[in-house]
C-alpha cells in the first residue's frame, strides 16, 4: 500500500468578504479565494495519513496524523508555511479537487461541492460556529497521534474502522 499526505485550505477568513450561501450558488472555478478556503469545516480528517490499496485505490484512514495537526483546534499548526515543513502537501484547488476527491473524507465540502452534493447541516459555513464540526463528533479532535511518534510501518496498527 502506498502512503498519501493532504491538507486542506485552512486560512481564516473574514466572514464578510463571503457572498451569503455562495458554496449554493457559486461553481468551485468562480469562487473568491476567501470562500474557497472558508469551505474546509476544519475537520482534520485529510491531515491524517492514509493508505492506499494500488490496485483497488480504496483508501484507509489512520489515526497517524501530519506532524504539523493541532490536534486540539484540528488545524494546521503552520497553514502558511506548511509546504517548508511537508513538500508533499497538497493544495487542493477547482483545478486539482477532482483528481484528489477520492481520497478525501465523504464528509469534506470540497468533495461533496465537486460530486454537486450539498453541505452537511453541521458544517460552520450553515451553523456559523466553527466548533459545530467538533461538536457534531465529526472531526478527529484528541483522536490523533503524531506522525513522528509512529514508524510508518506501524500505520495498519492505527487504522480507523468505517468510513470517513
Amino acid at each position: 500500500m502506498s502512503r498519501s499526505k493532504a491538507r486542506p485550505p485552512q486560512r481564516k477568513t473574514a466572514r464578510a468578504k463571503l457572498r451569503t450561501r455562495f458554496w449554493e450558488r457559486v461553481p468551485l472555478s468562480e469562487m473568491t479565494s476567501a470562500e474557497w478556503e472558508a469551505l474546509c469545516d476544519g475537520c482534520g480528517k485529510c491531515c491524517l495519513n492514509k493508505l492506499e490499496d494500488e490496485d483497488t485505490q480504496e483508501i484507509a484512514f489512520t489515526r497517524v496524523a501530519c506532524r504539523l495537526l493541532d490536534d486540539a483546534t484540528c488545524r494546521c499548526s503552520h497553514y502558511e508555511i506548511r509546504h517548508q515543513f511537508v513538500p508533499d502537501c497538497v493544495t487542493l484547488s477547482p483545478g486539482t479537487i477532482n483528481e484528489a476527491a477520492y481520497w478525501m473524507p465523504k464528509s469534506c465540502a470540497y468533495r461533496l461541492l465537486a460530486e454537486g452534493k450539498p453541505l452537511y447541516n453541521w458544517h460552520p459555513l450553515i451553523t456559523g460556529d466553527p466548533n459545530s464540526v467538533h461538536e457534531a463528533g465529526v472531526s478527529v479532535q484528541g483522536m490523533t497521534v503524531s506522525e513522528w511518534d509512529v514508524s510508518d510501518e506501524d500505520w495498519e496498527d492505527y487504522l480507523i474502522e468505517g468510513d470517513l
